[in-house]
């Protein structure tokens, strides 16, 4: 019976269905194929050392279409010394793998060779929004959608704040995350400290603030608890209204410090500490940003209408 049923269908017409069952079989394995994710601050150094300036696997796909489940696509804003591919070794993979069309950028670079051109949030804040706006502008292009959503690591919290209240963000970006933000500028204290030891010396406290913009690193010193760029930028509050925002921040900090300066309470914001509930997380400024932990607060925060459970484990500082 098989024989007789085989003789009656031409040669070619077995090979169509042969290589349909072959297209469909592997268009489902593709489907199915999820990004490996490695929560450890440092995982996607080694893929910035295999291709300099390139684009993490699961990030800066241009021809992503947002889905219904998440319409707003997610650009990643990292932090001081950071790039696109350094800051965000695990969690391009993990928003990947959850659907989001996911994208990031290096911003704030250095006009200086490889691998010193790795290292982003260099220039003036202000130069750094710009070009986040411009990157958040061809994001939207690309995609369609009308905003994104903002993931962002310590200093890229007030880049992406410089660009969502200053040059017109509001109405592009509908949810904000931050990770160890200094949303009332870093080193706070620990600043006054140093400037009290300075008066004592002879320094004027503006000297010394003028001595660290002098640095490589224009950035560093407009961070500074106090600063002149701090006090202008939350003149008119910390948060812009028409965007939600969602912070994240570590008991352990020694950048955004004290680590409550990035828990600034107001209706349109969630506050999180990783340590509540987890007394076994011991991350800290950069172990936050590769913590599997963190990653739970991310997805939650961007589909709060679906939240999920976040686990609790040992983290360990400085790798996450």
């Amino acid at each position: 019976m098989r024989r007789s049923l085989t003789r009656r269908v031409p040669g070619s017409m077995l090979m169509l269905v042969v290589l349909a069952m072959l297209w469909s079989a592997a268009g489902a394995g593709t489907a199915r194929a999820e990004l490996p994710v490695d929560y450890n601050f440092f995982a996607g150094v080694p893929a910035e050392l295999a291709n300099p300036g390139g684009s993490l696997p699961g990030s800066n796909d241009w021809s992503c279409t947002p889905s219904a489940a998440h319409p707003n696509p997610v650009v990643l804003v990292h932090g001081t010394s950071g790039g696109a591919q350094t800051n965000w070794g695990a969690f391009v993979p993990a928003l990947a793998n959850e659907g989001y069309c996911v994208f990031a950028l290096t911003y704030g670079a250095l006009d200086v060779p490889w691998p010193l051109s790795a290292m982003g949030g260099m220039r003036p804040i202000e130069e750094s929004a710009g070009q986040l706006a411009a990157f958040v502008d061809r994001v939207r292009a690309a995609t369609g959608a009308e905003r994104v959503d903002l993931v962002s690591h310590s200093q890229g919290s007030v880049v992406g704040n410089y660009f969502v209240k200053r040059l017109g963000g509001e109405g592009r970006v509908d949810r904000f995350v931050s990770i160890a933000g200094p949303w009332q500028g870093a080193w706070g204290d620990q600043m006054d400290l140093w400037r009290g030891i300075g008066q004592r010396l002879g320094v004027e406290p503006d000297d010394l603030d003028g001595m660290m913009s002098m640095s490589v690193c224009a950035a560093c010193s407009q961070l500074v608890g106090g600063s002149q760029f701090m006090r202008d930028l939350n003149a008119d509050g910390v948060y812009a209204p028409g965007v939600d925002y969602t912070n994240i921040a570590t008991v352990y900090d020694e950048i955004a410090y004290p680590y409550t300066s990035g828990l600034i309470a107001a209706p349109n914001a969630v506050n999180i500490v990783v340590q509540d509930g987890c007394p076994t997380d011991f991350s800290e400024h950069l172990a936050i940003a590769g913590s599997p932990r963190t990653a739970g607060f991310i997805l939650n925060a961007l589909d709060p209408a679906h939240p999920r459970p976040v686990g609790c484990e040992f983290v360990p500082p400085v790798t996450g």
